[in-house]
């Protein structure tokens, strides 16, 4: 049986809509540049305020990738 070993990253990604939509542009920006994402895990959401209005949704997202 083959062993997976996994390395882990994290990246935050941003947007002006959702947390949803802030997750979904952080791994679409990430796989430009990153190969071999297997899986993430979102460890941390925040935001940014404006003239007491949610300005922009942040995630933090740790990313696995897989070790060969």
């Amino acid at each position: 049986m083959k062993s997976k070993v996994y390395k882990k990253i994290r990246i935050v990604g941003c947007s002006e809509k959702s947390y949803e939509h802030a997750v979904e542009q952080a791994v679409k920006k990430a796989s430009e540049s990153v190969n071999g994402m297997s899986w993430f895990e979102v460890v941390e959401l925040r935001g940014a305020v404006s003239g007491g209005k949610v300005a922009e949704w942040q995630a933090t997202l740790e990313v696995a990738l897989k070790v060969d």
